[in-house]
């Protein structure tokens, strides 16, 4: 044992130690050879992979797998459309018909009260400002 080493040292890249430290720096040793031993194993194969993604990218599965998506959106963008397109189709239709069906009624309320003059009793939401349209005001004289 070297005069100068208490525990443990290296000389000229070789371990050298006391043997009453042998098993501790032993345990370290070991422990070290394991850690770099894994982080070996875990980039050893890091390059591969690295590889096999950019194969996947710029090959031919990538593109089509992107292309079936932008398919499911594209199909569900129309669908959408057409769904909206009916809707508003449906709305339109239910509008006029109530509009008709409120036109009729006024006009025969109109005609009721010129035949039964103040007699007849004033029907709620059958007056001229409950019937104008909301950006034009018609006022009852």
């Amino acid at each position: 044992m070297p005069k100068d080493v208490d525990t443990f040292e290296t000389i000229d890249g070789v371990w050298v130690t006391h043997p009453r430290a042998m098993l501790p720096v032993a345990a370290i040793l070991r422990q070290l050879l394991i850690e770099v031993s894994l982080a070996r194993q875990a980039s050893e194969g890091q390059q591969t992979k690295t590889e096999m993604i950019y194969q996947y990218l710029t090959g031919p599965r990538f593109r089509q797998r992107v292309e079936a998506i932008v398919e499911a959106f594209s199909t569900m963008q129309a669908d959408l459309d057409k769904e909206k397109k009916a809707i508003m189709k449906q709305w339109a239709k239910r509008d006029e018909q109530i509009n008709r069906v409120m036109q009729a009624t006024v006009g025969m309320y109109g005609d009721l009260q010129g035949i039964a003059r103040k007699t007849l009793q004033e029907i709620e939401g059958l007056d001229l400002v409950a019937l104008s349209a909301p950006d034009i005001s018609i006022e009852n004289d």
